[in-house]
């Protein structure tokens, strides 16, 4: 399907597709495995997915890493995953640069460990001249308090003269946000069955299409992402309009 998606003369690929990557627990759990099993697979579909949008035409990828409510996780998973994610980083920042892929990072970074922020910093650093996939990972992240932390930026410069309230509009307020330079997201992906978006990309997601898979994150596939490009190319975006 994949191949077939990437060399056929139908509708482009979207330009942004976000993903809540969801299902880790319950697919280690379905098993008799520890969760952080599932945590490590789920790792695994990151790197297909990656590669996959990439290979299917897509040029801006967003995933959900780690939300601001993960945090009240027990203590032992949050550590595994940060192990992980560590992990993630400097194996996977060799092949990301070849590949052509930019990443970047969203979300509160003082609750991230100082040596998780290094690492970060400097993957951003190093690729951030890529332009083949801009892969964006959003860690520690909430979408209200993305808006809030914005207004309050807003607020901020009111006081200070640089912006006079007469001016704020969407396309103003969207530069306040932490995803001023990326287009909204064509489409969002939520795995494992579940149908809600979990705080995530608020703003930018009001004309995004839903997409909800039953397959746990573990196992999602290049061909997964490309069955879900087709049913996206098969919708109506209407935008509020009408034909």
């Amino acid at each position: 399907m994949a191949e077939a998606l990437a060399s056929s003369d139908g509708p482009p690929p979207p330009v942004h597709v976000a993903i809540i990557m969801d299902g880790n627990g319950r697919w280690a759990r379905s098993r008799g495995l520890p969760r952080t099993v599932g945590h490590q697979r789920g790792a695994e579909a990151v790197r297909r997915t990656v590669m996959g949008a990439a290979e299917l035409g897509v040029s801006y990828l967003t995933l959900y890493g780690f939300s601001s409510e993960n945090w009240k996780r027990p203590t032992s998973e949050i550590d595994d995953l940060m192990a992980l994610l560590r992990l993630y980083i400097r194996n996977e920042i060799d092949d990301l640069d070849r590949n052509g892929v930019r990443i970047r990072v969203i979300g509160d970074r003082q609750k991230l460990a100082p040596d998780i922020v290094k690492l970060i910093e400097e993957a951003e650093l190093r690729t951030r001249g890529n332009r083949r996939l801009n892969l964006t990972v959003a860690l520690s992240y909430g979408g209200r308090a993305e808006i809030a932390q914005a207004a309050a930026r807003i607020g901020g410069d009111i006081q200070a003269g640089r912006v006079k309230p007469e001016e704020i509009n969407e396309g103003l307020f969207s530069r306040y946000l932490l995803t001023a330079d990326l287009p909204d997201p064509d489409f969002v992906i939520r795995t494992s069955g579940e149908k809600r978006i979990s705080n995530f990309l608020l703003w930018q997601s009001a004309y995004a299409e839903l997409i909800f898979i039953d397959r746990l994150w573990p196992d999602f596939t290049k061909d997964d992402l490309a069955a879900a490009i087709q049913e996206y190319q098969q919708r109506d975006r209407r935008y509020g309009g009408t034909r």
